[in-house]
């Protein structure tokens, strides 16, 4: 137990870690649920347990969502069964290391968070202006990360569409038609008995598909995420001592080696950030001919960008 706790820790230590520290908070807020949900049974409270997932589900009643604003985030971190959240941290963690490899860090959490969002939004517009779906408003609350994992199967279709994944009993297969299998399924079970589900996995779809349109036309839709997570960091970042600077009245100026900060000669640094038409013309060799096409500096360019 002690070594998974390290694991845990470990994943949110490193940097460059996004992916994992993902799946670790969804999958750390599903054992908590599952404990408590089975304490609480046993010792009769299972009312009471039901009563408190209404805090972390999102209500498509607006007059109790308006009451708990914040299951619009919490919601695409909670699950209680196990089906359910193996499904989606697989598709995160296959698209997601995708999304990570080509885009970088930061591109994978905006799209996991706008991507939850969009398909709230889109549970709560639905389930509040369609008759058909209005008569459940009252009682209908919906958890589950599917709408941000969908977000980032089809933002990375829409990036990759000729990137292939090797299925079990399918065999190869482009991942654009994957996106689009998820997609029509979506739309097929957006009446059913799952149909908040559903209906919040074509809120994720169509913001995955818009981000990289964006993003190839040099607008980052994810900048006002990566602004409120830089606020919180700087909250809890530690901050660095005071450093006391000692000035000899008889050396008022430095020598020169200690003045050159320079790298030595032959060394090569790269300071230069890649212009927003430079990313969009990598990006577009990588829709038409994969990764593998990029040169070492295109490489390099891809990924100093991804650290913006």
């Amino acid at each position: 137990m002690t070594s998974i706790f390290d694991d845990i820790r470990s994943s949110f230590s490193r940097g460059n870690n996004a992916l994992h520290q993902l799946i670790a908070i969804n999958i750390v807020v599903f054992a908590v649920l599952v404990i408590l949900r089975t304490i609480m049974t046993i010792s009769g409270s299972g009312g009471t347990f039901a009563y408190l997932m209404t805090f972390l589900s999102i209500s498509s009643n607006l007059g109790i969502f308006i009451w708990r604003p914040w299951t619009l985030i919490t919601y695409f971190f909670t699950h209680l069964e196990f089906l359910h959240i193996i499904f989606n941290m697989l598709n995160l963690y296959w698209f997601g290391m995708l999304i990570r490899e080509y885009l970088g860090d930061k591109k994978l959490v905006n799209l996991y968070i706008l991507g939850g969002l969009a398909g709230g939004f889109f549970y709560l517009l639905t389930y509040n202006t369609i008759p058909y779906l209005q008569v459940r408003a009252d009682n209908s609350f919906m958890m589950g990360a599917s709408g941000s994992v969908i977000a980032i199967m089809v933002a990375a279709a829409t990036l990759l569409p000729n990137y292939t994944f090797n299925l079990l009993l399918f065999g190869p297969i482009r991942i654009k038609y994957i996106a689009a299998v998820m997609v029509l399924l979506s739309i097929s079970g957006a009446t059913g008995g799952n149909a908040g589900g559903n209906i919040a996995h074509l809120g994720g779809a169509l913001l995955g598909f818009l981000y990289i349109k964006q993003l190839q036309s040099g607008s980052d839709l994810g900048r006002p995420v990566q602004s409120v997570l830089d606020f919180f960091r700087g909250l809890f970042a530690r901050r660095s001592p005071l450093k006391v600077a000692y000035k000899n009245p008889n050396r008022p100026f430095a020598s020169p080696s200690s003045a050159n900060t320079s790298t030595s000669p032959g060394s090569v640094t790269f300071n230069g950030t890649p212009s927003e038409d430079e990313i969009n013309l990598i990006l577009d060799k990588i829709s038409r001919s994969g990764y593998e096409s990029l040169t070492k500096e295109e490489k390099q360019k891809l990924f100093r960008a991804s650290q913006k």
